[in-house]
Parts: structure tokens; C-alpha cells; sequence
């Protein structure tokens, strides 16, 4: 029986670092993960995108606003649709490249469900768009009414609200193609921010963070699988300390600590982690965090055994495991 698993891709993947985002440069990095996603395949899982939009719906609303003299602006949440669209796109044909046609992915315009009296709305810290000076930073906050962060020593980003997942609106149709052994790419962005009012939703200004609506797509749809990809091979502790190392193994009880202790800061692996643990302690298997490169060969992985990256599971799961092999 073929298992499922879903893979969350930063929006940093499709514009690097030093990149303009132009779209060549977004369609050649669409499909150096598409080769990654196509060799999972092949090894026998079925398998669900997730994707972050960050630098493309800040650049998107950019445009909108230099714009406004010719046509509306349109809300924040309407730009995730349309980046949900375009990089939807560039991954499903991204796919049928690498794949040599082989390969047919169906990209979901999905909606996230938020609840406005989440604390984000009062601080916003999801940074999106292109990176700035700080010499240009008053400037900007002043004429653009934008909040403005520094980045993980790149630069000045702006930064909006970024409201934690409740649900999926269409898990049941991506559970649904996941389980035919259609290759699904959902949530895009993290999916379009909504809020339940009387007859449906509506629409949220807000960019939920792709960890964590992955999350809610794996667990969702009972994947076996939620692998986190970023730009390291595998999470250390005490990072850029005498003592820093990596984690091949860490259970949820390590996690629990670790996050406690700060040694993951919610500007960069913080949301992974907690991401992971959600899904494990909501029935996962395993969550993976690791480099692109190495995903497949993760996955080949067993999960309190792993070759490559950083595996996170329940605390019982070694006791199973162990019981398991004495069993046998």
C-alpha cells in the first residue's frame, strides 16, 4: 500500500537568496524541486505540495500599490489566491518536465480558516516582499504604513500578520486526490486566510505560515509523513555555540524542552518544530526536517533510524519500536 506524505516548500525556494524573482529564475528553481518530488514518487509515495508565497506576495503587493493610479488595489488575501495560482502552476508543470510527461499534478485553490481574535493580528511578524536597506526603512514605514523587521541579517523586510491554521475548507477533496494517487498541491502560501461568518467565509488580510498549514493538510488527511524542507540538512541545538550539534533523532518530549529552552527561534526553525510535533502528536508518524536534496533519501529512511536530517517522532515511538524488535 502506497503511503502519503506531504512536503512543505518556503517560498525562499522558488527566489534564493541574491535572486529578483524574476519569473526564469522562479521556473528553473520550480524545477529543481520538482526532480526531488518526482523521485518520491517513484519511490512509492503519494504525495501532497505545500508551498510558501512570502517574497512573491510581498513583491505582488508592491505592484498593487504602485499601480493603485491605474487600477484598485486589491486586499491581501486576494494576492495569496493569485500567487496560490502562479506558483501552483509552476510546480505542476515543473512536474510534467521532470517527470518527461509523465506526471499530471493538480494544484487546489485552498482556503485557510483563522479566527480574527488570534494574537497576530496585534503582532505581526510574517516577513514578505523583497528585502531593504535600513537607511530606506523610515522612509518605507512612513509613506507605505508598513511594519518593518530585520531578517536573519539580509536586510529589512515588511511584515504582516501571520494567524495560526484552525482548518483546511477543502481537506476532504485533497485527502480525496491524495489517496487516488494524484500528486496534489494545496495550500499554497499556506493557503487564502478566511473567517467564518454567517452563510460561509471571508476573506482575512493576513499570510499564514506554510509549516503550519502543512501540518494542518498532513494531519488532515492522515498522512504518514510531514516533511519540512529548509536550507539546512538537519536541525542543531545551541546553534553558533562551541557546543552546537546536529539532531538526527529528536522525540517529542526533546522538542517540548528544546522549544522551551529557545533553542528554536520562531523567526527560522520554531515554526518547523512546532509544526512537527503537532502532526506527530495528531497521529504522524514521523515528521522530517531536512534540505531539499535530501528528501528522498530521508524518506528511505526508517524513522528512529534515519540516514540523513532530522526526524521527529513520539517519545513512545522508540518504546514501540523496541518492544517490536524483541517481539520478533
Amino acid at each position: 500500500m502506497r503511503r502519503s506524505v506531504v512536503v512543505a516548500l518556503g517560498g525562499n525556494a522558488f527566489t534564493k537568496e541574491g535572486q529578483r524573482g524574476t519569473h526564469d529564475e522562479q521556473e528553473i528553481n520550480a524545477l529543481a524541486m520538482a526532480h526531488g518530488t518526482y523521485a518520491l514518487i517513484q519511490a512509492g509515495w503519494n504525495v501532497a505540495i505545500v508551498h510558501g508565497n512570502g517574497p512573491q506576495v510581498g513583491s505582488l503587493a508592491i505592484q498593487q500599490e504602485e499601480g493603485v493610479g491605474f487600477v484598485p488595489a486589491q486586499p491581501l488575501f486576494s494576492l495569496g489566491a493569485m500567487t496560490e495560482a502562479y506558483l501552483g502552476s509552476l510546480i505542476a508543470l515543473s512536474l510534467r518536465r521532470a517527470s518527461q510527461g509523465r506526471i499530471e499534478a493538480v494544484a487546489i485553490v485552498t482556503h485557510t480558516v483563522v479566527s480574527p481574535e488570534d494574537p497576530a493580528f496585534e503582532n505581526p511578524t510574517k516577513p514578505i516582499g523583497p528585502f531593504f536597506a535600513e537607511a530606506d526603512v523610515h522612509a518605507l514605514s512612513e509613506s507605505r504604513g508598513w511594519t518593518m523587521v530585520e531578517d536573519s541579517g539580509r536586510g529589512w523586510r515588511r511584515v504582516v500578520p501571520s494567524p495560526r491554521p484552525i482548518s483546511i475548507v477543502e481537506s476532504t477533496a485533497i485527502k480525496t486526490l491524495v489517496n487516488a494517487g494524484e500528486v496534489v498541491i494545496a495550500a499554497g502560501g499556506g493557503g487564502i486566510p478566511v473567517a467564518a461568518a454567517e452563510g460561509g467565509y471571508v476573506g482575512v488580510d493576513a499570510v499564514v505560515d506554510k509549516d503550519y498549514a502543512a501540518e494542518q493538510v498532513a494531519s488532515s488527511i492522515g498522512a504518514d509523513t510531514l516533511v519540512l524542507v529548509t536550507g539546512v540538512d538537519q536541525v542543531a541545538v545551541d546553534f553558533g555555540k562551541p557546543t552546537q550539534r546536529k539532531i538526527d533523532v529528536m522525540t517529542s518530549q526533546q522538542a517540548e524542552v528544546w522549544l522551551a529552552e529557545g533553542q528554536f527561534p520562531e523567526g527560522s526553525m520554531g515554526p518547523k518544530v512546532r509544526a512537527a510535533l503537532s502532526f506527530v502528536r495528531n497521529g504522524g508518524r514521523r515528521a522530517v526536517i531536512t534540505s531539499p536534496e535530501l528528501v528522498a533519501e530521508a524518506l528511505a529512511s526508517s524513522a528512529t533510524h534515519p540516514m540523513v536530517g532530522t526526524t521527529i517522532i513520539l517519545a513512545e515511538s522508540i518504546a514501540d519500536t523496541a518492544t517490536d524488535s524483541m517481539v520478533g
